[in-house]
């Protein structure tokens, strides 16, 4: 998609130094290109560019907003029964793959694809037309379980077979060494399909897709949507449009202990921070501890639970409203493609959030130099 624009667009082709009849890359090429880049290497871009603003004087702001946000991995919306049938599918693909790469001939894998689709539709049915059928939807479930176990043990004696196999011919070990993280992949969901048909709700470290191992639900303020599946960011600006922003860790970490990775990179591009602005969610003892330990004297971060005195005055609620500018500093990188993320693990989206958050440094910079 990116490639066809730039190919179409006079603006884009010099944005990008190509010519009217120059070749544009391809899209292999330009994914083959980002994943050699890395978060790594985007990190070290995006912090460069911040000690060069403040070498020359463009970046002079000594107060710094932080929040977080959730970046949607490009998955669909996780539930059990949807889990498994993909899960059965991809492993039955893999299983003919590596069949007719002449391993494992004598395995027997059963196609229960089938027998899946057909309860998960069934699924989707009681869903709809009777919102109170639990028992049958559990039912269902449990049924698409088994037969993604019987798919799993099946493939398992086949990815043996296949590893024997390509030894004695010396033939690559790639489809094989994938169909085992498939497998991976597919017990992990297994149990905790069994946890959350035992009656347990509730399970730690659950994965939501059998494509991105590292994305996990994500819990939200928002009624509307309180859960998304991703990964949380950390996002810091200044007043002068420069954005710091990164993925941390996989899960859902405490908003009060991200605190110290924003201004630990503010301090490391030699700002000067004075003052913090965040939302409720960093007023709690662990933010306390990283404002002392950073030497922040003038924080404006209200408490959790009590609010403190020195919150109900007319100049600390006028000084708090500087803080709302990065919900518009978010949700404008999230119209520039910070909403979700395209690449998959934890490294892709630490690599995707790294690339969204230099394109706007660079535009600052070239405009304010």
């Amino acid at each position: 998609m990116l490639c066809g624009e730039v190919a179409d667009s006079f603006t884009w082709r010099r944005f990008c130094r190509i010519g009217l009849d120059g070749w544009v890359l391809d899209p292999s090429t330009l994914m083959k290109l980002t994943k050699r880049l890395g978060p790594g290497l985007l990190e070290e871009l995006n912090a460069e560019l911040l000690t060069l603003a403040v070498e020359r004087k463009v970046l002079r702001s000594r107060r710094l907003r932080v929040d977080t946000t959730v970046v949607e991995a490009a998955i669909r919306s996780p539930t059990d029964s949807g889990l498994c049938a993909p899960a059965v599918s991809r492993l039955t693909r893999l299983a003919r793959r590596v069949k007719a790469a002449g391993l494992a001939a004598r395995s027997r894998l059963r196609d229960r694809r089938r027998a899946v689709g057909k309860r998960v539709r069934a699924i989707s049915a009681a869903r709809t037309l009777a919102r109170r059928e639990l028992a049958t939807i559990d039912r269902l479930t449990a049924e698409i379980a088994r037969r993604a176990r019987q798919t799993v043990r099946e493939a398992h004696a086949l990815a043996r077979s296949a590893r024997r196999g390509a030894r004695r011919k010396r033939a690559s070990l790639a489809l094989v060494e994938r169909l085992e993280r498939e497998l991976e992949a597919a017990e992990q969901i297994l149990a905790q399909t069994d946890l959350r048909l035992t009656g347990q709700r509730t399970i730690p470290d659950r994965r939501v897709s059998p494509v991105d191992p590292d994305a996990r639900p994500i819990r939200r303020g928002s009624p509307r949507r309180p859960t998304e599946s991703g990964y949380k960011a950390r996002v810091a600006d200044t007043g002068e449009g420069f954005v710091i922003a990164d993925i941390p860790e996989r899960g859902g970490p405490v908003d009060a202990g991200l605190l110290d990775g924003a201004i630990t990179k503010a301090k490391k591009a030699a700002m000067q921070v004075r003052s913090v602005y965040a939302d409720r969610g960093f007023g709690t003892s662990t933010g306390d501890a990283t404002l002392n330990r950073h030497r922040i004297r003038d924080p404006v971060i209200p408490r959790q639970q009590r609010a403190a005195p020195i919150e109900h005055s007319r100049n600390w609620k006028r000084r708090y409203r500087y803080r709302n500018g990065l919900e518009r500093r978010i949700s404008q990188l999230k119209r520039k493609g910070l909403h979700r993320t395209r690449l998959r693990s934890l490294a892709g989206a630490q690599t995707w959030v790294g690339g969204i958050t230099l394109a706007p440094n660079l535009q600052r910079m070239a405009l304010l130099t």
